[in-house]
């Protein structure tokens, strides 16, 4: 080994079309793209690892640790690919999954067709038992209808069982008995019980989760130990962590304990990402896009922390509608994803209007120029068509793309139905999937009280320095920045994030009743649970620890997230609680609510490893303007032509050079496109700052 001993660490993320992967070693980085495999994710891993080792000239036996991310805990939710499982609720609360709330996603549909419930009922079983809202016992379980009914899940072969009962985030007894019945018969079940999964109230949302945990959980247990046994076969000994959705690492064992946690943990690397680059600029209000081949995700990072929540839905079923999905309570950083990738299918509706997404054509068999039978026109194969991709150097030319095939596919299914021509329909496929991500974003922000004027894009992914510069233009932001390796960024980020756990429980508790003790107690539990879990990767180092109660308005239906002291509270602090809380809430609504008591809903307790210290840069004084290696035809789509637009291959630029516009920088991952009136800086640590220019402007 000719290392020296430096710090080797890879960052590992599978996508739904590509499966990157990062290395450090010491400073220097090396990154490529395998195509995902479907059938066994890890042999990707194993193929990027093998390519990329080669490259920095190391052996698997140097890896010190490697992060990795993951969709396929998404993917079988969306695709259904689950186990067999089984849902044991209390009894009267069968359907809770399937009556949902009563709030409807198209609320005008006379025809409504709500999302199938994740577990059919012939697979939900109840039991005699009962807690009330306090945690105490009205109704003990039934033991022998328990007994009666593990006959029964034995004779049919579950595979999984999820238990929710009602009330039991305020206690997790009953929970805990009939699993401890369940694996005393059936040692081999695998069982998940809500009170662990998600110990939160509102029961629709609980018993999804825990049901989404169940269905997927022999397959994420299966998948990483083959994962970690392929490794280690492979000469490799180190520590194998996951990144979660909340946006902290954990141990693999927890992860395949909680695999539901793993749901964002991809698009989660990528904020992280991008909030690292935010500190470093001193960016303090950023718009994450982040591009792939399936999906396009957006976050809003205000200083340098990307935005959070308590839950999520994942596999919206409705062109995409809040609402129409499965909700996930768990902690998640908070962002909007729509089926806008480069692998996203373009096709023609019965208005004789172009559509882009929600399908992709993934990496099998993938966009029509991959060559690998796909006839379907995509994204991709409009960018190629328009000049903005070199068939040449995809993927640094390790995939050769073909021109004809992704024409055909334009010209047979949008061109000659809307008789265009291939290039006209290539444009409109690329300005219909650009106003949908610059419509995503607008609302995102609109929803969390934000203007967008004055932030800037950090832009990452396959796609997304393909298409920043005209989101750009679209969403009025005056600038974006591509960092050094985007093409793998949420890769990347795994090796930027805190090793951390997020615990969250319901403490319902009206503040003019203020229970101090009972509160302190709930929070010294959350806390040895939450630090418990990071230290399977901090060792011996102490966790840093971060408090939030959700809070509301007596009467009000959602609480927002007050940030808190870690300390002991006394009675004293009811009136510290409420002034803080009003403070929030006149930040996010204007004006505080005179005459109403308020209630804490909940709280969550983060513990992680202390923040790493981000060199702070300064942007580059010094500039030169660069000469382009080459020159080609580009379709510029705010002047709806062609231009003729200088192509610069990004490794050989140095500091302070500057490529204006029109210009391509292609780089082994990902392409930055520069319109006219752009102009891109070469940093000091490498990333590309593209700007309007002020004086065009």
């Amino acid at each position: 080994m000719s290392l020296n001993k430096q710090s080797v660490r890879v960052g590992v993320d599978i996508g739904g079309t590509f499966t990157d992967v990062a290395l450090e070693v010491g400073k220097e980085l090396f990154t490529t793209k395998v195509l995902t495999d479907y059938t066994a994710p890890e042999r990707a891993i194993l193929k990027g690892l093998g390519q990329i080792l080669d490259q920095a000239k190391c052996d698997f036996s140097d890896i010190d640790v490697i992060i990795h991310g993951t969709t396929l805990a998404t993917n079988a939710l969306i695709e259904r690919r689950g186990v067999s499982t089984a849902l044991i609720t209390t009894e009267g609360f069968r359907d809770v999954i399937e009556m949902r709330t009563e709030n409807r996603f198209e609320q005008y549909d006379l025809n409504i067709v709500l999302p199938p419930a994740l577990i059919e009922r012939e697979h939900r079983y109840v039991i005699s038992e009962r807690m009330d809202a306090q945690g105490r016992t009205l109704v003990e379980p039934d033991m022998s209808q328990v007994e009666a009914l593990i006959d029964e899940i034995e004779a049919k072969g579950y595979e999984s069982v999820a238990i929710g009962f009602l009330h039991s985030y305020a206690n997790g007894k009953h929970e805990k008995q009939v699993r401890d019945a369940l694996l005393k018969r059936l040692p081999t079940l695998s069982v998940s019980i809500s009170s662990e999964v998600s110990p939160q109230i509102r029961e629709y949302e609980r018993f999804n989760t825990v049901c989404a945990n169940a269905y997927v959980k022999p397959l994420i247990k299966s998948y990483l130990a083959r994962l970690v046994d392929e490794l280690k076969n492979q000469g490799a000994v180190c520590d194998v962590f996951m990144m979660h959705s909340g946006g902290g690492i954990i141990s693999v064992q927890t992860a395949a304990e909680f695999p539901v946690r793993l749901v964002e943990s991809g698009p989660a690397g990528g904020a992280i990402f991008a909030a690292h680059i935010a500190e470093r600029f001193g960016l303090d209000s950023v718009l994450s896009f982040d591009m792939g081949g399936t999906t396009a995700k957006v976050c809003l990072i205000e200083n340098y922390t990307p935005k959070t929540a308590k839950t999520f839905e994942v596999a919206r079923t409705y062109r995409f509608k809040k609402g129409s999905g499965m909700p996930i309570s768990i902690p998640v950083v908070e962002m909007v994803e729509i089926g806008a990738g480069g692998g996203s299918i373009a096709s023609v509706d019965g208005m004789n209007q172009i559509r882009v997404g929600p399908r992709s054509a993934g990496s099998e068999p993938g966009p029509a120029c991959y060559q690998r039978g796909g006839e379907s026109p995509t994204v991709t194969d409009a960018n190629l068509v328009l000049g903005k991709l070199d068939p040449d150097y995809f993927a640094g030319g390790a995939m050769q793309l073909s021109m004809d095939l992704a024409k055909a596919a334009i010209h047979n299914d949008i061109a000659t139905p809307l008789n265009l021509t291939t290039e006209n329909a290539a444009y409109g496929i690329l300005e219909v999937v650009d106003e949908n991500m610059a419509n995503a974003g607008r609302v995102h922000a609109v929803e969390s009280g934000y203007d967008l004027a004055g932030f800037t894009m950090i832009t990452f992914g396959g796609a997304g320095p393909v298409h920043a510069a005209r989101l750009c233009e679209k969403m009025a932001i005056d600038g974006f920045l591509v960092p050094y390796g985007a093409g793998v960024g949420s890769a990347l980020g795994f090796l930027r994030a805190p090793f951390g756990f997020e615990s969250a429980r319901s403490g319902f508790m009206k503040l003019n009743v203020f229970d101090a003790e009972r509160v302190n107690q709930l929070l010294v539990s959350m806390e040895e649970e939450a630090t418990t879990f990071a230290r399977q990767g901090l060792k011996d180092v102490d966790p840093v620890l971060e408090r939030v109660a959700y809070m509301r308005y007596a009467g009000q239906g959602w609480e927002i997230p007050v940030t808190v002291p870690v300390r002991d509270f006394t009675p004293a602090d009811q009136q510290y609680l409420k002034d803080e809380f009003e403070k929030v809430y006149i930040r996010f609504f204007g004006r505080a609510i005179d005459g109403l008591d308020v209630e804490i809903v909940s709280w969550s307790v983060r513990a992680s490893s202390s923040p790493a210290v981000v060199e702070r840069l300064d942007k580059v004084k010094k500039t030169q303007v660069a000469k382009p290696q080459s020159q080609r035809l580009v379709f510029e789509s705010k002047l709806e032509k062609f231009v003729e637009s200088g192509i610069y291959n990004r490794d050989l630029l140095n500091v302070g050079d500057q490529v204006i516009g029109p210009a391509v920088i292609v780089e082994r991952e990902t392409a930055t496109i520069v319109p006219s009136q752009f102009v891109a800086t070469v940093q000091a640590d490498l990333c590309l700052f593209v700007e309007i220019d002020k004086q065009a402007k």
